[in-house]
């Protein structure tokens, strides 16, 4: 039986410190060098988090500030489909660099034979036997794959498995 894994990462020195904190002083760190794209990214991503801990009334934890820094990673995406509809290349520049900024604090993305194991075990989980029940697995799975994989991709790995039962 496969292993759910955890929500995050076995932490290096680097997070030991939690993911705010690290945001915090590469912040300082961008300001100091001058980085301007890491320095609006972190000062974005951190703006976000502070939004989520004022909603929440409390402060976040590290899961729940990887899925405000999830969000962030796809309205990214989002930004560049868009603006190659637009043939925007100087935005499709800037969103992907910011991209790469933020995917610097994400755990490491699931391969899509891994995201198929935990898909299955899901559905086992659950019971569920058609793609009428694909809710009830993504409630169990998303929880499991944050930051390490999109709900788009996992809710298509579902259908496809659910489709064949």
């Amino acid at each position: 039986m496969v292993e759910w894994p955890p929500l995050v990462e076995k932490r290096t020195a680097d997070t030991l410190m939690g993911i705010k904190t690290k945001l915090e002083q590469d912040l300082k760190q961008a300001m100091r060098s001058g980085d301007a794209v890491r320095k609006s990214t972190v000062r974005m991503a951190l703006a976000a988090i502070k939004l989520a801990e004022v909603e929440r009334r409390g402060p976040l934890e590290d899961d729940a500030i990887l899925a405000v820094l999830q969000k962030e990673v796809k309205t990214r995406h989002e930004t560049i489909a868009d603006a190659e509809k637009a043939s925007r290349p100087d935005l499709i520049e800037s969103a992907r660099a910011e991209l790469d900024v933020l995917r610097g604090y994400m755990p490491q993305p699931l391969t899509g034979e891994e995201l198929e194991a935990f898909a299955r075990q899901a559905i086992t989980e659950s019971g569920a036997t058609s793609v009428k029940e694909v809710g009830q697995v993504m409630k169990l799975l998303m929880p499991r794959l944050l930051g390490r994989a999109d709900g788009k991709t996992a809710s298509e790995k579902v259908r496809g498995l659910l489709a064949a039962k």
